[in-house]
């Protein structure tokens, strides 16, 4: 089993960071995810408030990966698994926040999974990378989207 864990904090607050993150349609503004794929998501809720169960299939370059929504709690916790994903299994991911004493947050993505032989090597530094990068651009257009109110 590989893991993976990013931490990033942000100065927007947790409420801010929340409203992107359960918000698939978001993801490709402030994420290194190309596109979110409609046609092979099922039950994203059209405010933009996916409930547990949803699965949110999210492309990159020519890849396409469905996370299915396993728990919820508001402004704290966003949980997922793998619906559907080509380079690994038994994929499970948590993000978690927790707001400072400054009014901003410190955003923690972790997951675990596993992977074949052939790409054992490669996917933990690889997706080590691409999560921290995406919880920073999370973060980033937080603060951002605060600022433009």
């Amino acid at each position: 089993m590989h893991k993976y864990y990013v931490t990033v904090t942000t100065g927007a607050a947790p409420e801010t960071v929340w409203k992107l993150l359960v918000d698939a349609a978001s993801w490709p503004v402030w994420s290194k995810v190309d596109s979110l794929d409609t046609a092979r998501s099922v039950g994203l809720d059209p405010g933009g408030d996916d409930g547990v169960g949803a699965v949110r299939a999210f492309r990159t370059g020519r890849n396409v990966t469905g996370e299915r929504l396993t728990e919820k709690v508001e402004y704290r916790l966003l949980a997922y698994e793998d619906a559907f994903n080509a380079t690994m299994r038994n994929y499970r991911a948590r993000v978690e926040l927790e707001p400072t004493g400054a009014s901003g947050t410190v955003i923690r993505w972790s997951g675990e999974y596993e992977t074949s032989l052939l790409l054992r090597w490669f996917m933990p530094r690889y997706l080590q990378k691409f999560m921290q990068g995406m919880a920073e651009g999370l973060a980033r257009y937080a603060e951002e989207a605060e600022r433009a109110r």
